[in-house]
């Protein structure tokens, strides 16, 4: 049985509201997703008929990706029946609603990280494109938002017993192999790593809170976060994590992936013992010379 890690009826609310509420400058970390995925999609010397995105809330990548590169874009996402959020279709990424090869692309924006069944949520990624189509996603992973976990950790251990509130994030070595699980050919996994930096933890706090990104941690501690032990979390974080100049930094790791379809005409590797010279033989041979 899948674990449940988050509540995400609980996530679909929050990024109702962010939605709703659209704070500017607080959709950053989309803007961010949407340069990384539509620079990867440039480079693909493809046209796609249509193309499924989940995660676009603000509707940003969609238009990106639509000039001239997709015949139609479907906008899908994790919200609350009844928001209007642009032509959002509010779908489950882990059981998607459309037919088998409805799609000859599919792309993922900051929605995997939620995901508690991660694994069925690429299969079902690769259900729903056609031989040959492309999958891109990025996901926050690694190392992200480590330091608000350990200030978090060391501010509760002072007070009474820790409880979990930033989620566990994935790495880019196991990505990889999920991909490949999920029947993805010529898979790739790589991770682009950022400092942030904020005036304060309170600050950093905000700007989650702005785009609908605290806990959803189903082990969370219920009931509100006393101002107290905000503070003391502010105070730690700045202890261990302030710069010289009083601004405090937080740790960002967005993870690439890219996938195919299989199709026959794409790429393969050499079956093992098919190699006209052994490897050890290679090594051996003299350095070739000029005339």
């Amino acid at each position: 049985m899948t674990p449940v890690i988050f509540d995400r009826s609980l996530f679909a609310r929050r990024r109702a509201r962010a939605l709703a509420e659209r704070r500017s400058g607080a959709d950053f970390l989309l803007m961010l997703a949407a340069d990384d995925l539509a620079d990867r999609l440039a480079a693909v010397d493809r046209h796609f008929s249509r193309a499924l995105v989940v995660g676009d809330p603000t509707g940003l990548l969609a238009g990106r990706i639509a000039a001239g590169r997709v015949d139609t874009v479907v906008r899908a996402d994790l919200l609350v029946p009844g928001v209007d959020g642009g032509g959002i279709a509010v779908i489950d990424d882990e059981a998607l609603p459309f037919a088998n090869g409805a799609f000859d692309l599919v792309i993922s924006s900051l929605a995997l990280q939620f995901a508690n069944d991660l694994p069925g949520a690429l299969i079902e990624a690769r259900r729903v494109l056609r031989p040959d189509g492309l999958f891109l996603g990025v996901l926050a992973g690694g190392e992200t938002l480590t330091e608000l976990r350990q200030a978090f950790l060391t501010a509760e251990s002072r007070r009474t017993s820790a409880s979990p509130r930033v989620a566990p994030m994935a790495e880019v070595r196991d990505l990889g192999g999920l991909l490949q699980r999920a029947g993805f050919a010529l898979p790739v996994a790589d991770q682009d790593r950022l400092t942030l930096r904020y005036s304060s933890a309170l600050a950093l706090m905000d700007d989650l809170k702005a785009m609908g990104a605290t806990s959803v941690l189903v082990d969370r501690r219920r009931g509100l976060t006393g101002p107290a032990l905000i503070a003391e979390v502010a105070s730690v974080y700045q202890e261990m994590f302030g710069d010289p100049d009083g601004r405090v930094r937080a740790s960002l790791s967005l993870v690439s992936l890219s996938g195919w379809a299989p199709h026959e005409s794409q790429q393969k590797p050499l079956r093992p013992g098919s190699a006209k010279m052994r490897l050890a033989d290679a090594l051996k041979s003299p350095p070739r010379t000029s005339d």
